[in-house]
């Protein structure tokens, strides 16, 4: 069992001092200012915090989740989009399915990085998107033993295959894009 996956109440993920935190409007902006992006897969959608966003926004989106309640709680915020049980690293999607793919505030609970990431490199078309925790003790999310490194981060994007890397610090969170 990994003891990284949120077991909390999916309402509490909609709250407004985490959504406060999660800056949803800045992170949609910097991840659209990836040209292209028409269709994203929301790897860990989770309640669809961030699907929601980037539907709002104008985007063609798909979603995967481990947990059924979670994906149930996403189609009551949008009926119309297709949500798929599904692990990260088990993406039932076809090779370049989407332009981007987004992981947000997830990754670190995936059970096998590399392989998420291959997958998600592998259904995107140019880019893939990682919103994560800044990698230090914070008052608020995960402790520190769950939370991912930028470098070992950027690490595994190059062994995936990405070539262009960066990385954009928030108040409380990363944004990594990779293409």
């Amino acid at each position: 069992m990994n003891d990284r996956i949120y077991k909390g109440q999916i309402d509490r993920l909609r709250e407004p001092e985490r959504t406060n935190r999660l800056e949803i409007e800045k992170v949609v902006d910097l991840c659209l200012e990836e040209k292209g992006i028409k269709t994203l897969l929301d790897i860990g959608t989770g309640s669809g915090l961030f699907a929601e966003a980037f539907s709002k926004a104008g985007l063609l989106i798909s979603g995967i989740d481990i947990n059924e309640e979670m994906l149930t709680a996403a189609r009551e915020y949008l009926p119309k989009c297709d949500f798929q049980i599904a692990p990260a690293e088990n993406i039932p999607y076809g090779d370049k399915s989407f332009d981007a793919a987004f992981f947000g505030m997830v990754f670190h609970e995936v059970s096998d990085y590399k392989k998420a990431l291959s997958e998600a490199f592998r259904v995107s078309k140019n880019t893939t998107l990682i919103l994560e925790w800044q990698y230090e003790v914070q008052d608020f999310g995960p402790p520190l033993e769950h939370r991912l490194s930028s470098e070992f981060i950027k690490y595994l994007a190059k062994e995936v295959g990405y070539t262009n890397i960066s990385e954009i610090r928030l108040s409380n969170l990363v944004l990594y894009k990779f293409s």
